[in-house]
């Protein structure tokens, strides 16, 4: 008996490894390739929507609003292009504003304001010619506290180029420099705010609009001497 066991022991010793099911090795890899796919899949960033091509017929249209409206009017009309559909006819809406400061108890405030009080600039697609043209017409000039388009009767005149690049420049350069609110007159008594000559009165000589300076004749050691200050650097003397 001894002997018979040792000799199946050593026949199972010798014998061949069963062979594997091909389809069972194959299928971790398949299992490891489907994981890296949805890892891929879920790792894409999401594709962006593509802008709708922009319609090469806008031309800068201006319309009258009440003064101090202007925003009111912008939301107003935004709100009937949507609800209308037509937003492929309509651009860019612009209120042309640039910012101002003024100086209250000592300190200054910037703020927007309207450089053309009562107009708002409108970039749309409108042929009087056709029936698409008068409706939207009637759509701008029906739009709450809207009375009118600039133009003669109701022929609205489009913008030409060279206007619309005055208005944008004035807009993006008044981002970098606000404008003085003060409006100042020769003669005129002013404190001086800032500067070596903080805190002298004096008398206003000369004002330029443009570069927002003014030239003060303040009594040092007893002699009237000009100084030139901007207008943020004075208040007027109540």
């Amino acid at each position: 008996m001894a002997d018979d066991n040792n000799q199946n022991a050593t026949a199972a010793a010798n014998a061949e490894p069963a062979t594997e099911n091909p389809e069972q090795a194959e299928q971790p890899e398949q299992a490891t390739a489907g994981a890296a796919a949805s890892e891929t899949a879920e790792g894409a960033a999401p594709e962006t929507p593509a802008e709708p091509p922009r319609n090469p017929n806008l031309k800068w249209f201006i319309i009258h609003s009440y003064s101090g409206f202007e925003r009111k009017v912008k939301e107003s009309l935004e709100t009937r292009i949507q609800a209308f559909g037509l937003q492929n006819k309509f651009g860019r809406l612009v209120i042309p504003t640039e910012p101002v400061t003024e100086i209250r108890n000592g300190k200054k405030y910037t703020t927007e304001r309207a450089f053309l009080p009562g107009y708002v600039l409108v970039e749309m697609d409108m042929d009087l010619s056709t029936p698409d043209g008068q409706n939207l017409w009637h759509v701008v000039k029906n739009t709450p506290r809207v009375t009118g388009f600039l133009g003669a009767g109701n022929q609205p005149t489009p913008l030409t180029e060279e206007e619309v690049n005055s208005i944008v420049f004035r807009v993006e350069t008044g981002k970098d420099k606000p404008k003085m609110k003060f409006k100042f007159a020769k003669n005129e008594a002013v404190r001086i705010t800032e500067g070596p000559f903080a805190n002298f009165n004096g008398i206003v000589d000369e004002v330029n609009e443009d570069r927002e300076t003014l030239k003060i004749m303040v009594t040092i050691f007893g002699r009237s001497t000009p100084v030139e200050l901007n207008f943020s650097q004075v208040e007027k003397v109540a």
